[in-house]
C-alpha cells in the first residue's frame, strides 16, 4: 500500500509539472482560466463519483446481507455513477497522459528525434480514433436526448447516464489535442536544435 501511495504522489507531482507546462504554453489569460476550470471541474466530478460508487456498494451490501432488506433500484442507480466514473476516469487519464500503452516499438527507437516523431504519429492516430468515437458519442448523445428513455425502476432519464459517453470523449479529445500540439512542438524544437 505504501508503494502505491508513493507512486501516486510521484504521479501527482508529474501531473502538476505537466499542467504548469501546458499553462506556460498558453499565452492568453482567458484560455488559462478556461483550462484551469475544465481541469478543476473534471477532477472534482471524478473524485465525487469515485467516492459515491463504493459508498453505494457498501450501502447495498449492508442492506442486503446485514439488514436483510434489499432496496429496489439501487443497482440501477449505481449504473449511472459507474458510467460517469468510467468516462471521467478516461478523461483524467488523457489529461495526465497516463493511459495504458504497449510500448514495444519504443524499445527499438534509440534516437530522441525519432522518438519524438513516433509520439507525433501516435498522437495523430489517437486523435483520429478519438474523433471517430466523439462523432458516434455525439450521435448517441443526440439520440438519447431525442428519445428521453427512462430507467425501469427509479424512472431516472437515461440521458443523465448516457450523456457521460459524449462528455467523456469530448474531454479526451480536448486533452488529446493538447498532447498532439505538445508533441509537434517538441519535435519542431528537436529539429531546430539539430539544425543548429
Amino acid at each position: 500500500m505504501c508503494a502505491i501511495a508513493r507512486g501516486h504522489s510521484k504521479i501527482g507531482s508529474k501531473t502538476r509539472r505537466r499542467e504548469m507546462d501546458y499553462l506556460g504554453n498558453i499565452q492568453n489569460k482567458t484560455l488559462k482560466i478556461i483550462y484551469k476550470v475544465i481541469i478543476s471541474v473534471q477532477r472534482f466530478a471524478a473524485m465525487l463519483v469515485g467516492i459515491a460508487v463504493p459508498l453505494i456498494v457498501v450501502y447495498q451490501v449492508l442492506l442486503r446481507y446485514v439488514f436483510k432488506s434489499p432496496l429496489m433500484g439501487i443497482e440501477e442507480l449505481l449504473i449511472f455513477f459507474i458510467i460517469w466514473l468510467y468516462m471521467l476516469g478516461g478523461s483524467v487519464a488523457s489529461e495526465q497522459r497516463n493511459h495504458i500503452e504497449c510500448g514495444i516499438l519504443t524499445l527499438y527507437i534509440k534516437k530522441d528525434s525519432h522518438m519524438k516523431l513516433f509520439r507525433c504519429f501516435k498522437s495523430v492516430f489517437s486523435m483520429a480514433v478519438c474523433a471517430w468515437l466523439l462523432y458516434w458519442g455525439y450521435w448517441y448523445f443526440s439520440y438519447s436526448l431525442k428519445m428521453w428513455k427512462i430507467s425501469d425502476i427509479l424512472h431516472i432519464p437515461m440521458f443523465f447516464g448516457e450523456s457521460a459517453i459524449f462528455i467523456g470523449f469530448l474531454l479526451m479529445f480536448f486533452f488529446g489535442m493538447l498532447e498532439l500540439i505538445d508533441n509537434f512542438v517538441a519535435y519542431a524544437k528537436c529539429r531546430e536544435e539539430k539544425a543548429e
